[in-house]
């Protein structure tokens, strides 16, 4: 299959789920030149706000291939994604996503995602979700059990007494 087919398969999805009462939105994932996973978004289904067509597919290749590292692996999505959308792309390590509307024109729907994208660019304390750093008292350790864990090695037992 080609771009345009891949493209035009995560529109048909999109509008399948406009027909379905759901959101604009669909997904198709390919690696290796095949599809691995097809996806609508199914926030209004599901009354998840992560449940976006692009989370959908990561989440469904991932269980299909059993690994989190979707390493060339494209994706192919009816609208601009979302910022989460992107940063979980980016994590899994998707290098490559094609979106055949853009948020210029998902705007005058209120499909656009462009204010995000803006709040993230501010810094952490400047934005409108601000986030604090809290550490409860006497928490510590907490990646180094990790690291110890992953490596195979048990970590020396927390005093109980602080």
């Amino acid at each position: 299959m080609s771009d345009e087919q891949y493209m035009r398969e995560a529109v048909a999805l999109a509008r399948g789920n406009v027909n379905g009462g759901g959101l604009p939105f669909g997904a198709v994932l390919v690696r290796d030149g095949k599809i691995v996973a097809r996806a609508v978004n199914e926030v209004l289904a599901t009354n998840d706000p992560t449940a976006h067509a692009e989370m959908q597919a990561i989440r469904q290749a991932s269980q299909t291939l059993a690994t989190s590292d979707l390493r060339g692996a494209v994706m192919y999505a009816s609208g601009h994604p979302c910022p989460m959308c992107f940063a979980a792309m980016y994590r899994c390590g998707i290098r490559a996503a094609y979106f055949a509307y853009s948020n210029e024109d998902g705007e005058p729907f209120g499909m656009s995602t462009a204010a995000m994208y803006a709040e993230m660019r501010r810094a952490p304390e400047g934005g409108e979700l601000q986030l604090h750093p809290f550490r409860p008292t006497g928490e510590q350790g907490l990646y180094e059990a990790w690291e110890a864990r992953r490596a195979g090695v048990e970590p020396a037992p927390r005093d109980s007494t602080t």
